[in-house]
């Protein structure tokens, strides 16, 4: 508009001229800082710490973990040769437990098997029988033998201190058929039950830990009764002369027994039909001696041995003896019928007939054996080996 209010005409921009001149964009401004969230950088430094702990203590329960299992294999093979199978003849004990070889010749074992007897052996996981001598027993059921002669099995320590109650635990024993065996049974805090696993040959076998070491002992008068005695009074029962362990003098009984257990021979010839035959008839022998059931014993003899050998007589030879780790060791047919040679162990009382102070010896016989009505019979038995001693080789 002009002064006097009426529009003026357009402005014309003489030729040549330069363009207008645009103002240039006005630069993006950067949006203003914001201050530092204190709370969230404390937050994540928590977080990481958090993490930090959490793996720090997954490691170190894994690491506590494994410091308390029990590789039962190793500790098998480690301490086997110390745990021993115990056998008696006794006028009031069981005469089979499991025992452990400690220092200075000395076996613990259950007192329940060794009562009032007449006289003791062991057999080790390699066959070797040694006898040994009944020191005492103590209260809760343990019984101390004595090693009479060498052996040169390694003893089983016992260990310096509990475990932890959380580690785990093994009980090492024999088996109804005289095979070792080892079976876990829990930690202290959480025990595993002793009659899932016991049998009475396992009664007197040592509780080890990761090491084997031996932690306890499992006695008992029956599988039912069966408790652990703990490692300090075991510590106790090995000392010296032990005022816990009360002394205990043989038996005095006429007639005594061992194991009321099948006594099956280990057939060392083929297992063909006639030498599984053999077998049985012997085992069936063998148990019913050890039974001392005399008048059963002469369902397996003779006619001609039965009229040679009065039950009487029989019950004499054998009143306080104890047959055991028989071998049958050859079987030939022969025109009479069968030669079978056995040689086996016998426990007995010293002062028995023919004992001559001697409680153990190995005996090698060559048995005659016929048919009768189709049943083999034993006919006769001659010395092969002059009976030597269990303390010998």
């Amino acid at each position: 508009m002009g002064e006097d209010g009426k529009p003026r005409p357009p402005r014309r921009v003489p030729r040549g001229a330069a363009p207008l001149a645009q103002l240039p964009p006005r630069p993006p401004q950067p949006p203003p800082r914001r201050q530092p969230w204190r709370f969230g950088r404390f937050l994540a430094g928590f977080v990481v710490f958090l993490l930090v702990v959490a793996g720090g203590a997954s490691a170190g329960w894994w690491v506590r973990a494994d410091s308390l299992r029990m590789d039962t294999t190793k500790v098998f093979e480690s301490i086997s040769p110390g745990v021993v199978r115990v056998l008696a003849t006794t006028c009031a004990g069981t005469g089979e437990a499991t025992g452990v070889l400690i220092d200075d010749g000395l076996i613990l074992t259950a007192a329940s098997a060794v009562k009032q007897p007449l006289a003791i052996a062991f057999m080790t996981p390699d066959g070797r029988v040694r006898r040994a001598n009944l020191l005492g027993s103590s209260a809760d059921g343990v019984a101390v033998l004595r090693l009479i002669g060498r052996l040169d099995s390694a003893p089983v320590p016992l260990a310096t201190a509990e475990p932890d109650p959380l580690a785990e635990r093994a009980q090492i024993g024999y088996t109804a058929d005289g095979k070792q065996a080892i079976q876990p049974i829990g930690t202290a805090e959480q025990p595993r039950g002793l009659s899932e696993i016991m049998n009475p040959a396992k009664l007197g076998g040592p509780v080890v830990d990761k090491s084997g070491h031996v932690i306890g002992l499992v006695v008992g008068k029956t599988v039912p009764a069966a408790e652990i005695v703990p490692l300090a009074k075991l510590r106790e029962y090995a000392e010296v002369r032990p005022p816990a362990i009360t002394p205990e003098e043989s038996g005095t009984c006429q007639r005594s027994r061992g194991p009321q257990i099948p006594m099956a021979p280990e057939l060392q010839v083929g297992s063909t039909g006639l030498g599984l035959e053999v077998q049985k008839l012997f085992a069936n022998y063998l148990t019913q001696q050890n039974k001392h059931d005399f008048a059963a014993v002469r369902r397996y003899y003779s006619k001609k041995l039965a009229r040679a050998l009065p039950e009487e007589k029989d019950a004499e030879n054998h009143e306080t003896t104890f047959l055991f780790n028989a071998k049958i060791i050859s079987l030939a047919r022969v025109p009479e019928g069968l030669s079978v040679r056995m040689t086996f162990a016998v426990l007995f009382s010293p002062t028995s007939q023919g004992a001559g102070g001697q409680t153990c010896n190995r005996l090698d016989l060559r048995y005659r054996v016929v048919r009768e009505r189709g049943q083999l019979k034993i006919d006769s038995a001659t010395t092969q080996v002059e009976a030597q001693s269990c303390d010998t080789e």
